[in-house]
């Protein structure tokens, strides 16, 4: 079958949906505890990569299209199983609440990666200071709560309260933090927007449901007041940067261009629609590639020969203290491409089409999720035919997908692209 044929009907989507279901291209292997780990990689080195381990970021986009796509079991026991984890280690959020440890080291912040098997933390250093991270899992929850898919244990509601309590700590509006792509810390627009989403949600929460009183009864409460300050800093701070990334002075951090910024779009829905056309257009100028998408300009991760250039210990390494030693490696232009960003392109034209009828924005979305099909992998490749590659990097002059393919991400996008053109070329 030939999956980057254009498709005009819902019937041919449904068609290519189950051929790649045949394919195993949506299988998403899950932990006995509902979590996902990052990628499903078989190759010898695999080990070696961490993509065993689990994310908070990437299992709540997981669960997210999964509860699009109607399995809302499955999205809530992957935010059972996050919340497991935080109710688990909840001495350390309140150890920085309470200020008796210090958010400038990151391993005192709440850990955004661990080992989902066993619930636990893993030893080595990583960058933690993820505001991005917190904001996610505050936004599912929140979401699955208010829907009547979870019903909150009392410690499962006092996580919740302190994710709150941490963003206010850091003060999330004007915190460096390592954000969506865990490197050197800067005041990220993608990062704060993500909290914002989290604090409207769970405002929302507030203000619709019966867990005000809940909230409100705990021994660190949060409540519609608090929440209100902390989203006006944020939103304040998010009108100042955006659309661009970082606005800082320095130069190592100001960066005008980033893919992350997408996902304020979909699936967070938390800028307007003047700034989310600046925010596409952008990406689409200036990072969109043959094969894919940068993240941003000057990202060495997955550089041209990476493989040659890094032992399989040190690819996936944490950079975050000495990003220019990896930096040194990259050549302009030599960026690479990844799956993550034309699927989520996809819904969001999608999206635009069934609010405005507009040929023109159904063409987009088309033209974006045959992008993220030609992505897949051919039928000969060593990773198995059909799979969804994390990106797609240079090696001896041609582009080929990199270690980490599958990568669960990249399935949960496009899933969520086939059917939201489903959804469109129905009306």
């Amino acid at each position: 079958m030939d999956v980057t044929a254009p498709l005009s009907t819902p019937e041919e989507v449904r068609a290519l949906v189950r051929f790649l279901n045949l394919q195993g291209t949506f299988h998403f292997p899950t932990l006995p505890n509902g979590l996902f780990c990052a990628a499903n990689a078989a190759h010898d080195e695999f080990a070696l990569t961490g993509y065993q381990h689990v994310w908070v970021r990437d299992n709540v986009h997981i669960a997210h299209a999964h509860y699009v796509l109607g399995d809302c079991l499955a999205a809530a026991r992957t935010v059972v199983a996050l919340l497991a984890f935080h109710v688990r280690h909840h001495e350390r959020m309140v150890d920085l609440i309470e200020g008796r440890l210090d958010p400038r080291d990151p391993m005192h912040r709440p850990h955004v990666r661990f080992d989902g098997r066993t619930l636990s933390p893993l030893p080595e250093k990583w960058a933690h200071a993820q505001n991005d991270a917190l904001g996610y899992l505050l936004w599912l929850a929140c979401k699955l709560i208010r829907d009547g898919w979870l019903i909150p244990s009392r410690e499962e509601l006092t996580v919740l309260a302190d994710l709150v309590h941490v963003l206010h700590t850091v003060q999330y509006w004007q915190d460096e933090d390592s954000g969506h792509w865990e490197e050197a810390r800067k005041v990220e627009a993608s990062s704060i927007g993500t909290a914002v989403a989290g604090l409207r949600e769970l405002r929302r929460l507030i203000v619709e449901t019966s867990y005000a009183e809940d909230l409100a009864a705990l021994q660190r409460p949060v409540d519609e007041p608090l929440l209100e300050t902390l989203l006006d800093r944020g939103e304040a701070a998010l009108e100042a940067i955006l659309p661009a990334e970082c606005i800082q002075a320095d130069p190592t951090k100001r960066r005008e261009y980033d893919a992350a910024l997408l996902f304020l779009i979909y699936p967070l829905d938390v800028v307007d629609d003047e700034c989310a056309e600046q925010i596409i257009h952008n990406v689409r100028t200036h990072l969109q590639g043959e094969h894919g998408i940068r993240r941003y300009l000057g990202d060495s991760y997955w550089c041209a020969n990476y493989r040659t250039l890094l032992s399989a210990e040190t690819r996936t390494s944490d950079f975050s203290d000495n990003l220019s030693a990896r930096d040194a490696l990259l050549k302009p232009g030599e960026e690479a491409q990844w799956c993550l960003f034309d699927p989520i392109l996809s819904v969001t034209f999608g999206r635009r089409y069934l609010r405005s009828g507009h040929p023109r924005d159904l063409a987009e979305q088309q033209d974006h999720l045959q992008r993220s099909l030609a992505q897949l992998t051919p039928p000969d490749s060593p990773f198995g035919p059909y799979r969804c590659p994390e990106s797609y990097f240079l090696e001896n002059g041609r582009y080929v997908p990199n270690d980490l393919t599958p990568l669960l991400w990249t399935q949960a996008n496009l899933r969520l692209a086939l059917a939201q053109m489903e959804d469109c070329l129905s009306r």
